[in-house]
């Protein structure tokens, strides 16, 4: 029977090399657990009925449910009602355009539970208008950029949910420890837009705040505005579950935007649905062969072997989260979001565990550290997005996006040296 380190260096360096060839993460994870297995002489069966038992799962509905209920509430019109609800809130400041984009994000963040369609959604309406108040095009396709990593934070999270299944952390906990941290990331991004603006020379918007127009865009957006308060309340109150409240979300924003809006049609329903199957599609691949090569390093008690080794260099929790950091940023340059926290969860959790730190903290430090990736070429996904819509070059955002990176690496050290910011609701209502 062969070693642990045969077995890491079949899983880790085999992984690697076929990232490296570029092949697809999905079939990476596949050849290299599928090695594990026949080099451990273990059942190919077993390796199969891993696929078939992790996507058995009922919290895993609600992804593609908040995937939907994205898609349809930036098509149907919901997402542009938000846009205008927050414009109305911010008027006659300097770059009050590009605050409002942040606080947009805010918004719709509530709702989709993902960063590239928050971007998407936003961007969408909010480009054109930074765009013709002089932004430059790349300052303005790094904030939409930006603020769309708001969407992997603000619940409901997709990230927190896989997080959630994979710990066995309750959902609705993670849900709470990440509001606090939210709302403080995006206001704090308000505030760094407003001094980025002055920095820029962006001159202040010229309508002013208005106290009748602010109701005039909530009258007209107020079924947009119930979404996420629906959503989250349903979640708190226990009225319905995390999985339930996607369903809700879907459902709801199909029957405003279909019936009340009248901005979808059937035919943008249908496809939709399509584009929510073939992000699920991909996704449930990863998820699937991801399980059998978790369960690999868990037969060969790998993570064990990993935790046992950082302790061996410090015991010292701030150098193990600093450790931990640099390395999922680096892996947020070459592997998107949704795969960091379904391949490394099950490697970091025992290690933070076994230096005193919550695995509710862990959960928001780690989804923040995904936040990042989304700007971090070459495979920042928010980038690419924005720069689409911005019509900028990938230097020109890249570069735009420096001070952006560099203030949410601020906000992660404030919430790890603070933890009770992330702990207190769950703490406090939950008693997690």
């Amino acid at each position: 029977m062969p070693d642990q380190s045969t077995i890491a260096l079949i899983l880790f360096g085999g992984l690697a090399v076929l990232i490296l060839l570029r092949v697809p993460l999905g079939f990476s994870l596949a050849v290299a657990g599928m090695t594990a297995y026949i080099v451990g002489g273990d059942s190919l069966l077993t390796m199969a009925q891993s696929y078939y038992d992790s996507v058995n799962s009922f919290p895993l509905i609600a992804v593609p449910m908040f995937f939907l209920a994205g898609i349809v509430m930036e098509s149907g019109g919901l997402s542009r009602r938000l846009v205008d609800v927050a414009e109305a809130m911010i008027g006659g400041i300097r770059g009050g355009l590009g605050m409002v984009t942040i606080l947009a994000s805010m918004f719709f963040s509530a709702i989709s539970g993902s960063g590239p369609a928050t971007t998407a959604a936003v961007g969408g309406v909010m480009v054109p208008s930074l765009l013709e108040r002089k932004y430059p095009r790349g300052f303005a396709g790094a904030i939409v950029a930006t603020g769309g990593t708001l969407g992997v934070m603000i619940p409901p999270s997709i990230l927190l949910i896989l997080y959630g299944v994979i710990t066995g952390v309750s959902i609705t906990g993670l849900f709470m420890a990440a509001l606090l941290p939210g709302l403080l990331i995006g206001v704090g991004l308000i505030l760094f837009v407003h001094i980025m603006c002055r920095i820029k020379g962006v001159h202040a918007e010229e309508s002013r705040f208005n106290f009748a127009n602010l109701m005039v865009s909530v009258r007209r957006g107020i079924l947009a505005i119930l979404a996420p308060i629906i959503i989250l309340g349903g979640i708190y109150s226990g009225i319905f579950t995390p999985t339930e409240s996607a369903v809700v979300a879907a459902v709801y924003g199909i029957i405003v935007a279909m019936f009340v809006y009248k901005e979808l049609t059937p035919r943008g329903l249908w496809e939709s649905v399509k584009e929510t199957m073939s992000i699920t599609g991909r996704l449930g691949i990863i998820w699937a062969v991801s399980t059998a090569y978790g369960e690999v390093m868990a037969m060969y008690q790998i993570p064990s072997m990993l935790s046992e080794w950082l302790m061996s260099i410090t015991r010292n929790p701030y150098v193990i989260w600093l450790l931990i950091c640099i390395f999922l940023t680096f892996m947020g340059c070459i592997m998107n979001s949704m795969s960091q926290v379904i391949i490394f969860t099950p490697i970091f959790a025992p290690v933070v565990q076994a230096v005193g730190i919550d695995l509710v903290h862990f959960a928001i430090i780690f989804v923040l550290n995904a936040e990042i990736g989304f700007l971090t070429p070459p495979l920042g996904t928010n980038l690419f997005v924005a720069m689409d819509q911005a019509k900028c070059s990938l230097g020109e955002i890249s570069r735009a996006v420096i001070p952006f990176i560099l203030f949410l690496f601020l906000m992660m050290a404030v919430l790890i040296l603070l933890p009770q910011i992330s702990l207190w609701l769950p703490q406090t209502f939950l008693s997690l």
